[in-house]
């Protein structure tokens, strides 16, 4: 027997691909919450669930989790299938996988969607090991190709200069995972109703590691996610005491500071806030980039940011191919001229 087989049970793929139907959207609900990331999925599930005349199922797994099984109804889906149990109350990715694992072999969807944070991420790739079929990261958007009827998972490869489409023509389900914030929130209606949740009883695997303790890291309460004002900064910032003068500025705009990946690598600002194709994507009004010369996949990060204004040195930059406004540049002269333009005509 292999490594991977006593991981996880074997499910062989001599599937007919006719017997699976129906979109589920795997959502997250920890700690008493319903993560956002989850139930921005049911957007692109609505897309693909009109071409194919195909219903979308929340899928949710924990402990005490039944005041939050309205939630995701709320946000467009049709139907809840869920699990609740005491041996759930801990995210463990196998225990959470082979859950997953097992509700799929028992009504067999055509497409699973899972968020990809931090856990989704973990899990993902199990779920679809143990179901010998394929999986697609960090989808950006999806398609129906009507001749196969097989899901198009679209993402950018090769550093966001192509876009892949991606699919999966043999085996089910198919599986993808999104990034939070690349697909908006759907509209929330709560007079939405459904007489389909199921709750499910399946038998809990033991974790294959055990929780000694945790802590709870405090966060700032302003994620860039959120962030209406974005000040961002780049290699060219020089040293990281550049982030106090945009610390300054943020201020002034009631927004927050993030930074591209090589501010991140060279340990100027933490990962968390790090903004492009191996950070995170935000949907802020106004982003301001300092020194940061824009690769394809910073720019990824960016690309639904309303209005991108660009400070850089470099008049070449490829940041200003991307920008509504471009300033050329030392931003230790530039910065401070517009904090204080700020302040004056704040002042009147």
């Amino acid at each position: 027997m292999s490594a991977v087989q006593q991981i996880c049970p074997e499910w062989e793929q001599n599937v007919n691909k006719e017997e699976f139907k129906g979109i589920w959207v795997f959502v997250e609900c920890f700690e008493g919450l319903v993560n956002e990331a989850s139930l921005q999925l049911i957007t692109p599930a609505k897309k693909i669930a009109e071409k194919l005349n195909a219903s979308i199922t929340a899928i949710m797994l924990g402990h005490r989790i039944e005041m939050m099984l309205n939630e995701p109804v709320y946000y467009g889906a049709d139907s809840v299938i869920y699990v609740d149990d005491e041996d759930l109350a801990t995210y463990y990715p196998n225990v959470y996988g082979d859950v997953l694992v097992n509700l799929v072999k028992k009504y067999k969807p055509e497409l699973l969607l899972i968020a990809g944070t931090l856990s989704g991420r973990e899990m993902a790739p199990y779920v679809a090991n143990c179901l010998r079929t394929g999986i697609t990261a960090d989808c950006t958007d999806f398609d129906v190709d009507e001749t196969t009827m097989d899901v198009l998972q679209i993402r950018p490869p090769f550093g966001a200069t192509l876009l892949a489409y991606i699919r999966t023509p043999h085996n089910r389900p198919q599986i993808a995972t999104v990034r939070p914030n690349v697909f908006n929130l759907p509209n929330k209606d709560v007079s939405r109703k459904t007489s389909s949740v199921i709750r499910e009883h399946v038998e809990i695997p033991r974790p294959n590691v055990r929780l000694l303790s945790s802590e709870k890291v405090e966060k700032e309460a302003a994620i860039i996610e959120k962030a209406d004002v974005i000040v961002s900064g780049g290699k060219g910032l020089g040293s990281p005491e550049g982030f106090r003068l945009l610390e300054e500025l943020a201020r002034e705009f009631g927004g927050v500071v993030a930074g591209s990946r090589k501010a991140v690598d060279a340990g100027w600002i933490p990962h968390e806030k790090q903004v492009g194709q191996t950070g995170k994507s935000v949907k802020a009004s106004l982003y301001i980039a300092v020194g940061i010369s824009g690769a394809a996949q910073h720019l990824f990060g960016i690309r639904e940011v309303k209005t991108v204004v660009a400070i850089n040195t470099d008049p070449e930059a490829p940041i200003f191919d991307n920008a509504d406004y471009g300033i050329v540049g030392d931003y230790r002269q530039i910065i401070p001229a517009i904090i204080e333009e700020v302040k004056r005509r704040r002042r009147g």
